[in-house]
């Protein structure tokens, strides 16, 4: 079980850092998010669609950090897209762990080992070392960010990640519970940035999701229990009580998502990190994105959003930049 860390953890950063954002995305590859895990039935389509959005990107000037799984690592067009921003300092890379597409394959391939966390530790570690080396090798930069597919940690991942110089993890999504399913539970973690060893050797950037509405501070309380009741989900946001609000434009609206802002901003939060799936690129791949439509959608998402990000004075930053701010 991964417990949330002590109190005294959070993160000092640089007065010159302030509040800003970081966009992550989980870059991988398509498949069928209602049929059973498999290492071979997935595709590859939608990565032509990673040119538009790095230029998108750099238009708007935030600089994306692509989360890479190992379809994507080893995909030659992914490299000629991705090479030269990273080489520019346009874009960063990381490290994005599915295990059912991930050499070596010694393990039953089903939901529970979906979870690179629950698997031996001496094969998580293969998987998850092979994965950096590929990345350093075909895209000429070594990774420093982390996040287990499925947001699956596991008890020895921490002590992998700092064997093989990994600085930073990305893989808790607070107010969130995976315990249904055989993941983790976040549910009682932080959302600002925590150390999660005394050495202070690896560092937690928590993806953002807040809650909102006349009940929100007794959200962590509260949520899980109106959960068990779906519609009253519905009635409590509608009504002001209580919503929960992830900063993704995948199922969440504009509006919603710059609600979840102002209560990051009010939550003095120093790190907004917001994310999404590279398959949402092009249409058919998630449920999020089913036409060149909803697709057209999602840019327009990601503009307000930035926009309004900037009128609040919250910059985009980088993993480098992090690094650099960080108060040991």
């Amino acid at each position: 079980m991964i417990q949330p860390p002590p109190k005294g953890a959070n993160v000092r950063f640089a007065p010159s850092f302030g509040q800003r954002s970081l966009l992550t995305v989980d870059t991988e590859e398509e498949f069928d998010w209602n049929s059973p895990f498999s290492a071979s039935k997935h595709g590859l389509d939608h990565v032509p669609r990673l040119r538009k959005f790095q230029e998108f990107c750099e238009g708007i000037g935030v600089s994306p950090v692509y989360l890479i799984d190992w379809p994507i690592a080893t995909s030659k067009e992914a490299m000629d897209i991705l090479r030269e921003p990273l080489a520019q300092g346009k874009a960063e890379v990381g490290i994005q762990l599915h295990p059912w597409v991930n050499p070596p394959f010694d393990e039953e391939v089903n939901a529970h080992n979906s979870y690179a966390g629950n698997l031996p530790p001496d094969l998580e570690e293969k998987k998850f070392l092979n994965l950096r080396d590929t990345i350093e090798k075909n895209f000429g930069v070594a990774p420093q960010i982390y996040r287990a597919g499925r947001y699956g940690l596991g008890s020895s991942t921490s002590r992998i990640m700092k064997d093989a110089g990994v600085a930073i993890d990305s893989s808790v999504r607070a107010n969130f519970d995976y315990t249904p399913g055989g993941g983790p539970d976040y549910s009682k973690h932080p959302l600002e940035p925590y150390w999660v060893d005394d050495e202070k050797q690896l560092l937690e950037l928590p993806l953002t999701t807040v809650y909102w509405g006349m009940l929100r501070k007794q959200g962590r309380a509260l949520y899980p229990a109106l959960a068990r009741i779906p519609r009253m989900l519905g009635i409590a946001s509608k009504i002001g009580m209580l919503e929960r609000i992830s900063l993704t434009p995948e199922g969440v609206t504009a509006d919603e998502a710059l609600r979840g802002i102002d209560m990051a901003i009010d939550d003095q939060l120093p790190l907004l990190v917001l994310s999404f799936h590279s398959p949402s690129l092009a249409p058919g791949y998630t449920p999020y994105v089913h036409t060149e439509d909803d697709l057209d959608a999602l840019y327009d998402w990601w503009r307000r959003i930035y926009t309004y990000l900037d009128m609040r004075g919250i910059r985009s930053t980088t993993v480098k930049q992090i690094m650099q701010s960080v108060e040991i």
